[in-house]
């Protein structure tokens, strides 16, 4: 039997370098403002057996998939290959033997394993982790135009999103990716076996009890395992793992992958379930293809739930549209408006966006999405107060703007905790623990309408300790 030792809370974790993430707690340890290491799991013995019951979807997590891409049926897990998306252990391994058997059923499937995963998407317009691929396919070889073979459907292996790896053998591109050294996956319809092993950053593929590819010096080297979905029906059997000894000492934080325990999606990737929109102004937020777009016509989508202390990971993007070209004012880093020699507001062309994130259900606890110079993460109801102190409105202000440009997925990691609020964009950490007098204690999230069309994806929440 596995014992899991998890601490009473924690903070989101990660060694993404792309996405500004935060710290680990438990019942001993206050929240840091800054990122570090993922919280550390205590175990009284290494595992060994199976981690897919055959019943149900026990011990895994639905990331980004529909509720019935991967089922449980006869023993086998069917996944449908729609949408594209992953399936994940619901805890971290380090160093394991993975086993299990797949089939395809039509020629050219194509699916995936992820090892040492994050346990969300990277952070771009990608519906796949952070994590190093083995591949699962049935397709045929592809060559560039001098002739160089690119890839196999033959149990490939290879970085992908910001993972790291040293191919066994030179890709004949330069690409971090081994091609098999020999052929032995069977076709559409025949079983095949998978022997994995995932060692201190080395990593072995066997097919059908073939060694044929791998990987070495591997980072992260700890995370999660995932299936992957990718328009192909597939099924899966007889998934088990023995663990290994941990590295000794332990893993620096950046071999290891974001702590993924307690995030949940806001949206179920089909349908609007959990929000709401304004009475009598519905059907302007609508969710196609996993993305959240919303046509700048209606009002702001509000969540079902509340939330007390909570950490949002959110992506967002600007849509081409805008409400014109217009003169807004430059900032100081005290939140002030930034003034010009003679005295006058300096201000700059924009072209004009506006949205944001409401934090318990509070339009002055706005963390505001727009084109302004001062960049995105800025708080304008506490910002503009003056009723506040300078402190205040300083920490409200964004250390720097962040912004990618107009068309490109943005990331948050939004921070709320008692009345103080941590915000990253991007991974830069643009409001660091402001504080926010009065901010109520609890209410909802809402994505909010401010007259211009925006999209969102891979909206995640969970719950740490409050204080």
């Amino acid at each position: 039997m596995r014992t899991t030792c998890v601490p009473s809370c924690f903070l989101l974790a990660s060694a993404l370098a792309a996405a500004g993430l935060l710290a680990a707690c438990d019942g001993a340890q206050k929240a840091s403002s800054g990122p570090a290491a993922p919280a550390a799991e205590c175990r009284a013995a290494l595992f060994s057996g199976p981690i897919f019951n055959g019943t149900d979807l026990s011990g895994w997590v639905k990331v980004n998939c529909w509720d019935d891409t991967f089922t449980a049926k006869d023993g086998m897990l069917l996944c449908t290959g729609n949408p594209t998306g992953f399936l994940r252990t619901d805890r971290m391994y380090e160093n394991f033997v993975l086993e299990f058997d797949w089939k395809h059923e039509k020629e050219q499937g194509n699916a995936g394993l992820f090892v040492w995963s994050d346990p969300i998407p990277s952070q771009a317009q990608n519906m796949f982790p952070r994590s190093v691929e083995v591949q699962i396919m049935l397709t045929p070889d592809v060559s560039d135009k001098q002739g160089r073979l690119l890839y196999t459907g033959q149990g490939d292996v290879f970085s992908i999103w910001g993972a790291k790896m040293t191919p066994l053998r030179e890709h004949p591109a330069g690409w971090e990716r081994t091609l098999p050294s020999e052929r032995v996956t069977k076709g559409a319809g025949e079983w095949n076996h998978y022997k994995v092993t995932c060692d201190r950053g080395n990593l072995t593929l066997e097919i059908n009890g073939r060694e044929v590819s791998g990987a070495k010096d591997v980072t992260p080297r700890k995370g999660y395992i995932c299936l992957e979905a990718e328009g192909s029906p597939i099924w899966f059997k007889d998934i088990t793992v023995h663990e290994l000894p941990p590295a000794q000492p332990a893993l620096a934080p950046n071999d290891v992958a974001m702590d993924g325990r307690g995030l949940e999606p806001m949206f179920d990737g089909r349908t609007l379930a959990g929000w709401r929109e304004e009475k009598g102004k519905e059907g302007h937020w609508k969710v196609e293809g996993g993305i959240v777009r919303y046509d700048g016509k209606g009002d702001t989508l509000w969540s079902t739930v509340d939330h007390e202390a909570f950490e949002l990971v959110c992506d967002w993007r600007w849509t081409k549209e805008h409400q014109g070209k217009m003169m807004r004012p430059a900032f100081d880093a005290e939140g002030n408006e930034a003034k010009n020699a003679d005295g006058s507001v300096r201000m700059v062309e924009v072209e004009e966006r506006d949205s944001g994130i409401y934090l318990r259900g509070s339009s002055k606890a706005q963390v505001n999405i727009w084109t302004w110079p001062v960049g995105s993460g800025e708080v304008w109801g506490y910002r503009t107060d003056t009723n506040m102190s300078p402190a205040i409105r300083k920490a409200c202000t964004p250390r720097l703007p962040a912004d990618r440009p107009v068309g490109e997925w943005n990331r948050f990691v939004i921070r709320m905790q008692g009345d103080r609020l941590n915000v990253w964009l991007n991974g830069q950490h643009v409001i660091l623990n402001a504080h926010l007098p009065g901010v109520p204690a609890r209410g909802p999230i809402a994505l909010q309408s401010h007259g211009c069309p925006i999209e969102f994806q891979n909206v995640f929440v969970r719950k740490p300790c409050p204080g």
